[in-house]
Parts: structure tokens; C-alpha cells; sequence
């Protein structure tokens, strides 16, 4: 199979080089057993990486930063389906359209392979389709995490396990940095901006949590954390 050109769209600017990188998990190996080399790209805080409706022409990777994928309802107010960290994958969308937005919550880089290419090497290449289905089912899975917090939890519940998902992903030395604000916690937990404060500031005066600042936290007892999560 012969690799694909790559042509960027007006939303994808400064073009950094072609990289080819050792597999070291789902996406590098769907590069290798593809052949195609991914494309890295970088966008400032508050840049859109593609809108709800365009077309999905590629899969991506986080090389640093952080995205948040969202969708605006009908009144305006908007919901966060998830945060992408280093090393997530996103852009795995069933059809042909984004369903969501995808913005750089900081300033970010990512690579991506072209979704045409792909899909051409799924047909031929079992261990791109595995890769694939895995990636896929790992996002299906998160989604239906969601939905039962969104549906079936309580406000601290839900903080509480957002915390708890946090910590995994991004804790060092007892510290997480969190890149998203508030706000961002909120649309993302079904809750007014107020409600995850109250959560927070109850949390840190019960001695669960210390925040070091409005982004800086460390988790002092999981334990209990974890029970009200249940």
C-alpha cells in the first residue's frame, strides 16, 4: 500500500513534519501495519480541531496538551462528552460527520492518520481492523460510563468520580493539573459551575482533597472518595 498524501484543511494550520514514530500502543500500530505515516499539527487554547456536521477525515492522537469534544443543544447551553488527554485518541466517529465539536482546551499538539487510508487498510489487514475495533470499543465504553453518571449519580457522585478518572489519568507526585476549568467540570458532569465549587470546597473542608489552587489538586483520601462514588 502506497502512503497517502495528506492535504490539511483551513482548521488545520502549522503543519510541523511527518513523523514516524515505534508502536507503542493502538494508534502506532495501526500506523505500521497500514503504512501510513502521521501528520503532526498544533492549535492554540480555544482552537476548534474540527465542528459538529464536518466531515471525519482523520483520526487522532494527543501528543501534548489537552481537547475537549462537546455538543451544543438547542438552547444553547453545551455538553461535554469527554476530555482527551496525552496519548487518547479521538475522531472515532461511526459515520461519515463529527457528531461533536473538538476544541484544544490549551494549547496542543496531535498527530493524526487520514481515515481514508485506513479504512482502505481495515479491508486487507486484520490487524488494522483489530487495532481499530479496539479503539473504537474503548470509546464506546466511556460513553456508556457517562451516560450512568449523567443519568443515575448525584452531584458529589459525579465529581467525585471525575476526580477519581482524573487522578488516574494525570496525578504526578500526588498532584494533579487540571486543564480544563470549572466550567468546562460542569458541562461535562450535567452541573452549574456553583455546584462543582460547592463539591470541591466540601470536599477539601471534609479533608478528602487539598486544593492547592483553583487547578491544582491532591487527592488525600481515596478511600473515601471512592465510596462516595459508589
Amino acid at each position: 500500500m502506497h502512503t497517502q498524501t495528506i492535504t490539511p484543511t483551513a482548521k488545520v494550520p502549522n503543519i510541523s513534519h511527518l513523523m514516524a514514530a515505534e508502536p507503542a500502543d493502538q494508534f502506532d500500530a495501526i500506523a505500521r501495519c497500514s503504512g501510513v505515516i502521521a501528520s503532526e499539527f498544533s492549535y492554540k487554547k480555544e482552537e476548534e480541531i474540527y465542528g459538529e456536521g464536518e466531515s471525519s477525515e482523520y483520526l487522532y492522537q494527543i501528543i501534548r496538551g489537552a481537547v475537549r469534544t462537546y455538543k451544543l443543544l438547542s438552547d444553547g447551553r453545551r455538553q461535554i462528552g469527554a476530555f482527551h488527554l496525552p496519548g487518547d485518541v479521538f475522531g472515532l466517529d461511526p459515520g461519515s460527520e463529527h457528531r461533536l465539536t473538538a476544541e484544544a482546551i490549551v494549547d496542543t499538539t496531535v498527530r493524526l492518520l487520514p481515515r481514508r487510508s485506513l479504512e482502505k487498510a481495515a479491508v486487507s489487514n486484520a490487524q488494522v481492523a483489530r487495532n481499530l475495533w479496539t479503539l473504537t470499543a474503548s470509546d464506546l465504553r466511556h460513553a456508556e460510563d457517562h451516560m450512568l453518571l449523567l443519568g443515575r449519580k448525584t452531584a458529589m457522585e459525579r465529581v467525585a468520580t471525575f476526580l477519581l478518572e482524573m487522578d488516574r489519568r494525570l496525578a504526578k507526585a500526588g498532584m494533579m493539573a487540571l486543564p480544563m476549568c470549572r466550567r468546562d467540570i460542569g458541562d461535562y458532569l450535567g452541573l452549574t459551575l456553583e455546584t462543582v465549587s460547592r463539591a470541591l470546597s466540601q470536599l477539601n473542608d471534609d479533608g478528602i482533597l487539598m486544593l492547592s489552587s483553583a487547578r491544582q489538586i491532591a487527592l488525600r483520601n481515596r478511600q473515601r472518595l471512592s465510596a462516595m462514588e459508589a
